[in-house]
Parts: structure tokens; C-alpha cells; sequence
């Protein structure tokens, strides 16, 4: 279901008072309507992280003084904690402070908070309040991330390949992992042939980040796993190598098949309207011919080159289509791309360029102006 609420009406004042209303009924001493107003105040000028880290902290007042009795309650509330009604897309946002209690106050106790996050992490994954205790305790944490791989429970395997992520999203970025990965790929090996497709895609986006530092150790890394791979670990090495596809990396293009100088010919690229305004799309068409002697197998991907504040231009890769082209056999490609506003990117008004690339070679390129 398409979520139409702002992501940080996840935890709204409603949310707040069954989050409240949950630890009430294993912490008695809680107290319900000041608990609500404190994580309330001046709700409605904050995001969702910042509301994350508001009701964390207050849960750090109003429950016991000792991390260690608190960290008890945080664990009790998770074992009744309401289930998740499925079709509200921003449900699982609630229990989101529980989890970053952990990391932001259970630093000094690795002992216990490493014992915690597992019992809570199905709630809402523990990969963002892990990461402290990676940094602080690297080898403790790490011991408990090999036992963590044999768990029956999905939530708790996933939390080993996300958590150890050098570059989650929204998470503080592994600096150590990001300049040597190997901890994690020791993980990773655990994992590549897990059960479950949840796991199994973390894994690849965990290789998929390292791939943005270390191109060739995940190639090499790759190349092995492929031997007598599974359809599931080939699912995995396709995803985990995309940046590098789109990037039109040799090694990993003769990996996967593609033929990092592709026999082809772009015919007729057209962008139109020639120009729009912020909110509007643009439709990108273009004929691609082969040239070859023999069929060959291509990646088609497109990149905006958006417009920056000093005038420069930056480009942003996104996926077309692959496909396999017969000798002589032409093909006419059409994408609509929408320009609407979004938090994560700032429009600049000027001269934009859409550039097409075939296993990663850039094959043409149409100029469009975009205003704001």
C-alpha cells in the first residue's frame, strides 16, 4: 500500500501514546501523560530521525536510572509489543526508539545491549543501533555477529550483513569496514546461500557498498561465489555489482556476461518537451541498432546530468532495461522520467543533459531546460 503521509507521522503523538501506554503496562511506575507530553513537545518542527532520538531520550528519563534496569524494561515492552497492522505502511516506525535507546545509551554495557538487540531487532531492525558498538567493541561485536548467523531468526541474520554495512543509509558510516572490509566479508560468507530472500538481498547491497570503495575485491569476490552457484547466490551477484554495471567496470561486466564495447548504434535520441518546470517529466526515446555479427547481451541504462547550485552538472544513473540483441536487429526504447519534487534532491533551473549507455559506454546524449 502507497504511503501518502510524511514518513515522520510515524511516530505522531497518537504513535507516541501507544508507545507509552506499551511500556506502562510492564513498567508500572511509568508515567503515561507526562511521558507523551515530554516526547511531544514541539513535535510538528521535527523530522523523523530527530523525533526518533526526542522519544529515545525521554524514554532514558522516565525509566529507571540504571541503564541495566531500563535496558530489562525495553526488552519486556518488546515481547508484548503490538503487531504491526499491515497495511500501515509507517507502522513499524514505533518501535524504531527502542532499538536506538540501545545505541545511544548502551555503549558503556556492550554486554547486556548486545544480548538485547536480538530480542528486539524483529520490531524494527537494530542495523542503525549496532553500529556504535561495532566502532567501540569491533571484536566483541563481531564474535556475536558469527554466532548471530546460525539463528533461526531471519530479523537476527539480517541484522549481521546490514549492520556491518560501511554505508547504510541513514546510519553513522564504518570508516574502519569502509577502509578494509574484510570483517564483513567473513560475515557475508555465512550468508551467501542463506534461506531467506530478506537476508539475501542485504547481502548483496552490503557488497554493493564495498564495490563503491574496493571495484575489484568484490569482482574477485564475486567470481568465486560464482562457481556452482545457485540461482538465489546468482540473484546475488547481479545485485551486488549493479554500481559496477552502470559504471561499465570490464571485470564485471565479462562477470555477468556483457561486452564492455558493445556493437551498436543509437539512432534518433530524442528529449521531450524541450523544456519543462520542476514537478513536470520529460519522455526519452531513442532506436538502438546492433552492429554485431553474433546476438550480444546489453545493459541500457540512462543518466540525468542534473544541474548543481555552482553550475556544474552531476549525473544520476538509473536502470532501463537489459536485454539480448539479435545481429542487425534494431530496438525503439521510450521512458518517461518525472521531475517532481522530492526531500532528497534540490532542482537547479538550467541546462540539463540525458545520456544513454550500453554496458556502460555512453552511446548519446540530448540536452533539455529545466526551469524552476
Amino acid at each position: 500500500m502507497m504511503c501518502a503521509m510524511p514518513m515522520k507521522d510515524g511516530l505522531s503523538r497518537d504513535v507516541i501514546g501507544k508507545i507509552a501506554s506499551t511500556f506502562g503496562g510492564v513498567y508500572p511506575a511509568l508515567d503515561e501523560t507526562r511521558f507523551v507530553g515530554d516526547a511531544s513537545e514541539n513535535l510538528d518542527g521535527l523530522e523523523l530521525k530527530d523525533r526518533v532520538v526526542r522519544i529515545a531520550a525521554v524514554l532514558r528519563r522516565h525509566l529507571p536510572d540504571a541503564y541495566p534496569s531500563a535496558l530489562e524494561v525495553i526488552v519486556k515492552a518488546a515481547a508484548v509489543w503490538p503487531a504491526r497492522d499491515p497495511d500501515d505502511a509507517l507502522g513499524g516506525f514505533a518501535a524504531w526508539p527502542m532499538t536506538d535507546f540501545v545505541g545511544l545509551y548502551g555503549v558503556d554495557h556492550p554486554e547486556p545491549s548486545l544480548d538485547a538487540l536480538p530480542q528486539i531487532t524483529h520490531l524494527f531492525s537494530a542495523e542503525f543501533a549496532i553500529r556504535p558498538f561495532l566502532i567501540q567493541h569491533t571484536d566483541m561485536t563481531l564474535r556475536r555477529m558469527e554466532d548471530w548467523t546460525m539463528d533461526d531468526s531471519e530479523h537476527i541474520r539480517r541484522l549481521v550483513s546490514e549492520g556491518t554495512r560501511p554505508l547504510l543509509p541513514w546510519g553513522i558510516r564504518l570508516k574502519a569496514f569502509q577502509a578494509d572490509p574484510t570483517p564483513g566479508l567473513a560475515l557475508l560468507e555465512r550468508l551467501k546461500d542463506d534461506p531467506s530472500e530478506y537476508v539475501r538481498r542485504s547481502v548483496a547491497n552490503h557488497l554493493n557498498d564495498i564495490s563503491k570503495d574496493h571495484p575489484d575485491l568484490v569482482v574477485e569476490v564475486c567470481t568465486n561465489w560464482r562457481k556452482d552457484a545457485s540461482k538465489e547466490r546468482d540473484w546475488i551477484i547481479r545485485h551486488a555489482t549493479r554500481t559496477l554495471i552502470k559504471k561499465g567496470h570490464p571485470a564485471a561486466l565479462k562477470l555477468l556476461g556483457f561486452d564492455a564495447n558493445p556493437k551498436v548504434r543509437m539512432q534518433a535520441l530524442q528529449v521531450t518537451p524541450g523544456t519543462i518546470e520542476v514537478g513536470g517529466s520529460i519522455d526519452v526515446a531513442f532506436r538502438l541498432e546492433s552492429t554485431a555479427r553474433a546476438a550480444q547481451d546489453l545493459v541500457i541504462d540512462y543518466a540525468v546530468h542534473h544541474r548543481k547550485a555552482n553550475g556544474g552538472t552531476t549525473p544520476k544513473v538509473f536502470k532501463l532495461k537489459t536485454l539480448r540483441l539479435d545481429a542487425g536487429e534494431a530496438i525503439t526504447l521510450n521512458k518517461r522520467h518525472s521531475f517532481r519534487k522530492i526531500t532528497t534532491r534540490q532542482y537547479y533551473p538550467g541546462t540539463h543533459e540525458v545520456e544513454v549507455t550500453v554496458n556502460g559506454t555512453s552511446v548519446g546524449r540530448a540536452a533539455f531546460e529545466l526551469i524552476c
